[in-house]
């Protein structure tokens, strides 16, 4: 049985991919902060069927002793502070997460086991203002986020310790990747999740910032099959993880409200605190390379992918006002 260790585990990526290293027959580690309050819910359903242990990316030596315990095969970077209008509020930390916390896990295994298969995730946040469309893995990088600089920093450093060390490391350039399990501060879940309180009465309104920005949006499952893939390979190397098509923010917007039979223009309101200081305008991704050396492509459309969410967000605001009701009754 090969053991793994993703940090990032209560996170939408880390649940998911824990789900499939269980199916795939894993030891699944996961690593969580201890804070006073660690949201377990994406993974209360395989919690007894994982081991999650305390360990953070500011410390190297949690990171040093996690390793020497576990002695894990794999190991999946999912961990970071990755909202990317908190990078702007917050971009020290983001910095000491996104950034150097990929070098202390990397320093981490270089000490306690080189041979540990490292997987870092990268994001197409580091294309930022694109200079190739689509863009590919050697399309040039253009962050245009704190956030995004830091994932830059957190690729480059995965590249130098695969060169400088022998460590079999790779980074997926992940472009969007969205589900059920999306945090409510993400623009798609923010819109599913409105949706479904204004079809039920619960809601009058939704505010956005800019409708015309473009995004490759594919499904969080399918992504973190991707991951395991580029670490199944002979030799590390970095990719590209994408649909290939691209949608505007407002595009998203008229699929969600018209899954449930209602008009977006009656009821989004664009308002500008919801713009970044620099914005990324343009993001589609060529995932020929994956397709072709991974043998991986998406299961999920666009269109699909929307209807997932909106109906899952309609069947849990559905299930709170029974709850409710039974509450008061």
């Amino acid at each position: 049985m090969p053991t793994a260790l993703v940090t990032g585990v209560t996170g939408q990526d880390g649940s998911y991919l824990a789900e499939f290293l269980l199916e795939q027959g894993y030891r699944v580690i996961g690593m969580v902060r201890r804070t006073s309050t660690i949201n377990f819910d994406r993974i209360k359903h395989i919690q007894d069927k994982i081991e999650v242990v305390q360990g953070d990316l500011l410390d190297q030596m949690s990171l040093i002793s996690i390793l020497q315990q576990y002695r894990p095969q794999e190991v999946y970077n999912l961990a970071a502070q990755s909202f990317v209008p908190t990078s702007f509020e917050q971009p020290v930390l983001t910095g000491e997460f996104t950034a150097l916390g990929v070098t202390r896990v990397l320093d981490a295994i270089r000490i306690v086991d080189p041979e540990i298969r490292f997987y870092q995730a990268s994001s197409s946040e580091m294309f930022g203002k694109v200079q190739e469309v689509p863009q590919r893995e050697t399309t040039p990088l253009y962050p245009r986020s704190p956030y995004g600089v830091a994932k830059v920093y957190g690729h480059w450093i995965t590249i130098n310790y695969r060169e400088s060390y022998n460590i079999f490391a790779c980074s997926g350039i992940l472009f969007n990747h969205e589900s059920p399990r999306r945090g409510l501060e993400f623009v798609t879940h923010k819109i599913t999740n409105a949706v479904a309180r204004i079809k039920l009465g619960l809601e009058h309104e939704l505010r956005l910032g800019n409708l015309e920005a473009r995004r490759d949006w594919g499904y969080a499952p399918d992504y973190v099959r991707a991951m395991w893939l580029m670490l199944q390979q002979d030799s590390p190397d970095d990719y590209v993880v994408a649909t290939g098509e691209t949608h505007s923010v407002e595009e998203f917007v008229a699929e969600a409200f018209g899954h449930v039979d209602l008009d977006w223009r009656d009821y989004v309101i664009q308002d500008p605190r919801f713009y970044r200081p620099a914005e990324v305008d343009l993001l589609v991704g060529d995932p020929a390379k994956a397709g072709e050396k991974l043998g991986w492509e998406p299961s999920v459309s666009f269109k699909e992918l929307v209807r997932i969410m909106v109906e899952a967000d309609v069947k849990e605001w559905e299930r709170r006002i029974k709850q409710d009701a039974v509450l008061n009754s």
